[in-house]
């Protein structure tokens, strides 16, 4: 699959879903207190992702840029392999989404970005 079509079908998904937001940026991650998001956290209703329940998101305040990129985590804890999209973030939002995601829960995350190519 071309990163086109992998971002097409992202942006669609996104598009046609009603984004919940159960964790607003600046609150604090139920079981890691110490985890503030930096941005909006949470799922596309009515998708499934790896774990069974929606694909997560974290979302930005660049409106009506979309989709801009995932990362790919896995986290031992829960013993799985995720992907967190990306919408709507600047690059200093997702260097904070980074540094959740790597320093404070320690998942890892290998970022992906869209290419001003597939756009």
């Amino acid at each position: 699959m071309s990163e086109k079509h992998l971002f097409g079908i992202l942006g669609e998904l996104v598009a046609t879903s009603r984004l919940v937001v159960d964790r607003p940026a600046g609150s604090r991650h139920p079981r890691v207190p110490q985890a503030v998001y930096p941005v909006d956290y949470g799922y596309l209703e009515g998708t499934v992702a790896a774990d069974s329940d929606g694909v997560d998101v974290f979302c930005g305040s660049a409106a009506c840029t979309g989709v801009v990129g995932f990362f790919v985590t896995a986290d031992p804890v829960k013993r799985d392999v995720e992907i967190k999209v990306l919408i709507d973030c600047t690059a200093d939002e997702i260097e904070g989404v980074r540094r959740l995601l790597d320093d404070v829960l320690e998942i890892g995350g290998m970022l992906v970005l869209r290419s001003t190519e597939t756009d």
